[in-house]
């Protein structure tokens, strides 16, 4: 388990893996780029570094969101906490579940994470303590996708492909409120004031599912396969949602909206026979986004212009989950290849 500093290079990337050393030094595309004068624009200990760990598929990743730490599971049912400086150790392993971790997320505080699993249970986790303080149960089958509210009392939203999306109170073992859908359930998240849950699935569907009327109050309608992935945008207008038909859309969620939800449309990123569940996030300004794609890159889109800003090489399968830095531009992505990336970009 460790981690490897690498250049903007793919080849030389691939290289320093190849040569198995735990560390190296600043490549020579860093020294050239100093040497020129051109400032860096993080706090990494170089331009890209290389995450290396697990023993399986890696479908999820976030930052603590102080900052100084990152978190990552997936395939191996492993949850690791490493640091986000220096050398980018581990510092931490959790394990409980018996299935494949499929998503997780820190509390708004930093102070737990909250984890689904195909062992059909969520669980939440203390990173002080690093210990599981409370497995909650009642989905039937796999457990596709976790999230928890912004602010208030922490309430869980889970979505699962027994067709239910559930609410839960942290505090408490079992599920507060409990949503029947007709099709399997494969991304979920709250809205900014945690009245609302919207969830994704095999139908193509958004729905938005108020709590007290415990009923969908509308359908967002335009994706043509599978939403994978659902996002809520920093100011909590706004979600992202990234789909099986190869796009990723933005819709204005807010009470009173006239005309077409639906604001914008991005094209790049691929999905294919894998059929993974692919994540997408927001920079904490929402002046980007990014989304995991199938084509082992790493796309990052000007939300205004909705061009291509980056289209990132390095990984050898498919990349799952991103997230970006809350503080600086820095993009975390995790992959079938088993590694993570940490990525500078421009300011």
């Amino acid at each position: 388990m460790g981690t490897k500093r690498v250049s903007n290079s793919v080849v030389l990337a691939q290289e320093i893996k190849r040569s198995r050393h735990d560390i190296v030094a600043y490549s020579n595309r860093d020294k050239a780029l100093l040497e020129a004068g051109v400032q860096r624009t993080s706090n990494l200990s170089a331009s890209i570094m290389l995450l290396e760990g697990h023993q399986g598929e890696i479908y999820t990743c976030e930052f603590h969101p102080d900052g100084e730490l990152l978190m990552s599971s997936g395939y191996d049912r492993q949850i690791y906490i490493w640091n986000v400086y220096g050398e980018c150790e581990n510092i931490m392993a959790m394990s409980g579940h018996t299935g494949a971790v499929m998503e997780a997320h820190f509390s708004t505080d930093g102070a737990n994470i909250y984890t689904c699993s195909t062992d059909k249970t969520l669980a939440i986790w203390d990173i002080v303590t690093g210990t599981r303080i409370r497995r909650l149960k009642g989905h039937t089958t796999f457990v596709n996708s976790v999230h928890g509210t912004r602010r208030g009392v922490q309430m869980l939203c889970s979505g699962s492909d027994d067709r239910t999306v559930r609410i839960w109170d942290a505090r408490k073992k079992f599920p507060a409120h409990t949503f029947e859908s007709n099709y399997q359930v494969t991304a979920t998240c709250f809205n900014d004031t945690g009245e609302q849950v919207i969830s994704g699935g095999i139908d193509n569907e958004i729905k938005i599912w108020d709590i007290r009327r415990n009923d969908v109050v509308y359908r967002l309608k335009g994706h043509m396969d599978t939403v994978t992935g659902i996002s809520l945008s920093p100011d909590g207008s706004y979600i992202l949602s990234n789909s099986m038909d190869n796009t990723l859309r933005i819709w204005d969620i807010r009470p009173y909206v006239s005309g077409e939800r639906c604001v914008k449309i991005f094209n790049g990123n691929q999905h294919n026979f894998e059929k993974n569940l692919l994540r997408c996030a927001w920079s904490s300004d929402g002046s980007k986004i990014s989304a995991g794609s199938s084509d082992r890159h790493v796309y990052i889109w000007d939300t205004t212009s909705r061009r291509i800003l980056y289209k990132l090489p390095g990984h050898n399968g498919s990349v799952n989950d991103v997230d970006f830095h809350p503080k600086e531009p820095i993009i975390l992505s995790a992959s079938s290849d088993k590694n993570m990336f940490l990525g500078e970009i421009e300011d």
